[in-house]
């Protein structure tokens, strides 16, 4: 155990350190969201959303879980470019733990998107989102689940294909869908039945919906379990799955 703390704390500080030098790559990835919350979020104010809370507390989650989500998919381009410049195959003959090298990757990932989620909070707590410390936290620990399962999960594919040709179309096929039938935007609550319905297969709903209503200070409710128990099933399943992967790679 120790040496795999250990071993997972020297990748996470070299992947760390890469990410500290380059402030673009630090700040460009909430674009997208930070938009949406400058252009989409003052349209809302005052609809009936179907959902309890302000139109902020509705739409904040659904951000923050859309920034790890599309974030986290695309991080597998980087180890893409990696095995192609033989990085991989250097740190393939060390001794270090295979699930380290996965771990210290999806470490630094998870701690760039919270704080990217952060500055995200604190920009709509200027326009006017008002919430519980406690439910802004909580928020965070489901954006860190969502981020190490996603992480895991497209370091896994990144190994399996070539290019970064074969990986994208994969990447976009699944997460425009999770993205849409997930209610990060809108509750479900406004969809047809069968949509709704159909939007039950999707993890990232019930985290969206757990975090709603940790955002308006309920925290003792079905959709916070039920939420908590796919982010933490999902999580450890993505890991797994993502640690065979780089054993069978020779990663």
């Amino acid at each position: 155990m120790r040496t795999l703390i250990s071993d997972t704390a020297l990748i996470f500080g070299r992947y760390a350190r890469q990410t500290l030098s380059s402030r673009f790559q630090m700040l460009f990835g909430i674009l997208m969201p930070l938009l949406y919350l400058l252009f989409f979020g003052p349209l809302l104010t005052g609809l009936p959303l179907g959902s309890s809370g302000s139109s902020w507390q509705v739409l904040v989650p659904g951000l923050l879980l859309q920034l790890g989500l599309f974030g986290a998919s695309f991080c597998g381009f980087a180890i893409i470019l990696e095995n192609n410049h033989g990085v991989v195959e250097r740190m393939r003959v060390t001794p270090v733990s295979r699930l380290a090298l996965l771990l210290g990757r999806v470490l630094r990932d998870t701690a760039l998107f919270v704080f990217q989620g952060a500055l995200l909070v604190l920009t709509a707590l200027a326009l006017g989102l008002r919430a519980p410390l406690a439910g802004i936290l909580i928020g965070f620990g489901f954006v860190a689940l969502v981020v190490v399962s996603l992480a895991s999960l497209s370091y896994a594919l990144a190994l399996r294909v070539r290019t970064p040709q074969e990986f994208g179309p994969v990447v976009n096929a699944v997460s425009m869908p999770s993205m849409l039938l997930s209610g990060l935007m809108l509750p479900m609550a406004l969809a047809p039945g069968w949509l709704d319905v159909l939007s039950h297969v999707m993890p990232l709903r019930y985290l969206v919906d757990a975090m709603r209503d940790a955002y308006v200070g309920s925290y003792a409710t079905a959709h916070m379990l039920s939420g908590t128990l796919v982010a933490l099933v999902f999580a450890g399943l993505a890991v797994t799955v993502g640690t065979r992967v780089f054993r069978r790679a020779g990663a």
